[in-house]
């Protein structure tokens, strides 16, 4: 079964033909994800480099993993729905870009990695686990994520 339907249906949404004719919508709509993909850069790269043993030595990386967890969850609230608005106004050229099914693959398994994975890493630091551990959780992590913000690069410049 094709998903070619949903694609060209999400990019004739009356919705989505106005925002492409708006002078002003689009940018809002993508400058409001790009403040999200700061935050949530952020966010990861805090915990991940704690991770990782560089920076914020003093911090316990629980205490700091919770503190920017709001700004996590919260940059991916700006995120996802504006991401959304984005795909649908160019989905059908969306749906011929290899580089668009590997952002949401990667983004898939950045968000399933993030709150299981990484969120248990960064508990167990404090109880002393292998030092490995975190360092490889916070390295993938990275990699993760980086892999999404690239190919999200590619989507809209190919």
């Amino acid at each position: 079964m094709s998903l070619l339907p949903f694609f060209q249906w999400c990019e004739s949404a009356e919705f989505i033909v106005a925002m492409r004719r708006s002078l002003w919508l689009f940018p809002v709509i993508e400058s409001l994800h790009l403040i999200g993909l700061a935050l949530i850069g952020g966010a990861l790269l805090v915990v991940d480099l704690r991770l990782l043993g560089v920076g914020l030595r003093r911090q316990p990386v629980a205490i700091l993993a919770r503190d920017a967890e709001p700004w996590l969850i919260g940059s991916l609230l700006v995120m996802l729905p504006t991401g959304f608005l984005l795909f649908m106004s160019s989905a059908v050229k969306c749906y011929y870009l290899p580089v668009f099914w590997v952002k949401m693959a990667a983004l898939l398994l950045a968000l399933v990695f993030t709150f299981s994975i990484r969120r248990r890493a960064a508990m167990a630091v404090a109880a002393g686990v292998n030092p490995v551990w975190p360092k490889a959780v916070g390295a993938v992590s990275i990699l993760l994520w980086s892999t999404v913000a690239i190919a999200g690069r590619f989507v809209g410049f190919p």
